[in-house]
């Protein structure tokens, strides 16, 4: 097994730029390849405009082992995205038998359109991505997986689509909260980091009942090592005086 999977997250979308909708797929997106091994390095965001996607597809893809995209395959004229990665890699897009009929058994033959069929058009020699919800498919082209952009049926295709992936070392993390300002603990946290190179400490600040707090959550794929850094850190808040709590691993 390899602990070094990594993916970047594209989300497409005028809406999504203009705060008209909440994104809510990264979280979704970052906890489930998590728990498969897969480290999410970054998210970009940009809008309904082919150039722009194909610039971010091609930089992606060629700095991580997988890329998600989420967005812009629906039926509407403003979803370029299929267009937008045929381009990226330079291939053609053609209407692909198998998506045309799970679109009509769901639709039902009087309920196909051609708004409707533009969802089988995927990028050539791409493999479908099954749908449980709404039939209509995603697609994967090498290492970039083409998702839709509602949360429901995004979380409803994951399963499916993880199985198809090689497994990492899950990544943990565990969460130690206290009632202190961080800037109280910024240099033992310093040289905490320093004595676990090979996992990730951050710290969160937070206001809770009018009470200033820190959240220091220890992330990594060495459980005895993120067991032992827990510690240091309950051990360090309590020469503060501060009783502190930790969250149960994730």
């Amino acid at each position: 097994m390899r602990n070094s999977l990594t993916a970047g997250l594209l989300i497409i979308g005028n809406e999504i730029l203009s705060g008209r909708t909440r994104e809510a797929n990264q979280q979704t997106l970052g906890e489930a390849l998590a728990r498969h091994g897969i480290r999410l390095k970054e998210t970009r965001v940009v809008e309904d405009r082919q150039e722009a996607i194909v610039q971010a597809v091609n930089a992606l893809r060629a700095t991580y082992d997988f890329v998600f995209t989420t967005g812009g395959i629906g039926p509407t004229h403003d979803d370029i995205t299929t267009e937008s990665i045929a381009a990226a890699f330079g291939r053609v897009i053609q209407e692909v038998p198998e998506a045309v009929r799970r679109l009509r058994e769901y639709y039902g033959a009087e309920g196909m359109n051609e708004a409707r069929l533009k969802m089988a058009r995927v990028v050539a020699g791409a493999h479908l991505l099954d749908n449980p919800v709404s039939a209509a498919p995603g697609f994967r082209i090498e290492n970039v997986y083409v998702l839709p952009g509602v949360p429901r049926i995004l979380q409803a295709m994951l399963p499916g689509i993880l199985s198809g992936l090689p497994d990492g070392v899950p990544i943990r993390s565990t969460s130690v909260t206290g009632w202190l300002r961080e800037s109280e603990i910024a240099e033992e946290l310093t040289a905490i980091q320093a004595a676990f190179p090979h996992l990730d400490i951050g710290s969160y600040p937070f206001v809770r009942d009018n009470r200033l707090g820190t959240s220091l959550v220890v992330r990594g794929t060495d459980d005895i090592a993120r067991v032992a850094a827990v510690n240091t850190i309950t051990e360090m808040l309590s020469t503060h005086g501060v009783e502190s709590s930790i969250e149960p691993t994730v």
